[in-house]
């Protein structure tokens, strides 16, 4: 089944626990909470203090992504303020397995992204040991950007190294994700789709995650084989 996991990115902070509860009443799987520090990209957002609020306001997985420099640093901070999943990129930890195994050893599950121009392949060393695989599909920093096809072929690429490995791994994919893009994504082999905009920029959030939900569920059981 597909997961929806919602972006705060786009979120109206002024009113966040009521945005937070309308995805719940929508159905949305997870919260997606994007940190960025101002360095490694160029926005800035929210800390461990943030986390720690959703994490108040609703009992769904956080869901969080480290765009930051040296992730290794606050790893503790993120998982402690209330991080189910954390994700880091491969292009920020010069040494990988070790910031896995540790994100691990504070209880929390491990993801690991990389930037749109970075080639998918340099992750394989690492798949066996991740709970997840975010595919950008935009460039980290800014929400409301257009969806770069060049994240298909990595879908792709994934969901065919799991078919052939039996890795447990999830594959994510973040950035552009709306109506136009949400069939492309799937038919490649997307299971967890975050979504900012096209969610939390309309006056009917609830009812816009039933349908990203709805309508990507569809799209995955169409690929199954009967039988």
């Amino acid at each position: 089944m597909i997961r929806i996991a919602p972006s705060i990115l786009n979120a109206d902070l002024s009113c966040l626990r009521e945005q937070l509860q309308q995805i719940v009443d929508g159905g949305a799987d997870w919260v997606h909470l994007d940190v960025m520090d101002g360095h490694y990209v160029p926005n800035l957002t929210f800390g461990p203090l943030m986390v720690e609020t959703v994490a108040r306001c609703v009992d769904l997985p956080l869901d969080v992504h480290l765009m930051i420099a040296d992730p290794d640093r606050s790893l503790a901070d993120y998982v402690d303020a209330g991080a189910n999943t954390l994700t880091v990129h491969l292009e920020t930890c010069p040494h990988l397995w070790r910031t896995c195994d540790r994100i691990r050893e504070l209880g929390a599950k491990v993801g690991v992204t990389l930037n749109p121009a970075t080639p998918v392949q340099l992750i394989e060393p690492i798949l066996p040991v991740v709970d997840l695989v975010l595919v950008m599909s935009v460039e980290p920093g800014y929400g409301g950007q257009k969806f770069l096809p060049v994240a298909l072929g990595k879908l792709d690429y994934l969901r065919e190294n799991k078919r052939h490995t039996g890795l447990g791994f999830s594959i994510q994919v973040d950035g552009g994700i709306d109506e136009q893009t949400l069939s492309p994504v799937v038919h490649a082999g997307a299971e967890i789709l975050v979504i900012g905009s096209a969610i939390f920029k309309s006056k009917e959030i609830a009812a816009r995650v039933r349908e990203f939900k709805t309508a990507a569920n569809a799209l995955e059981n169409k690929q199954q084989p009967l039988g």
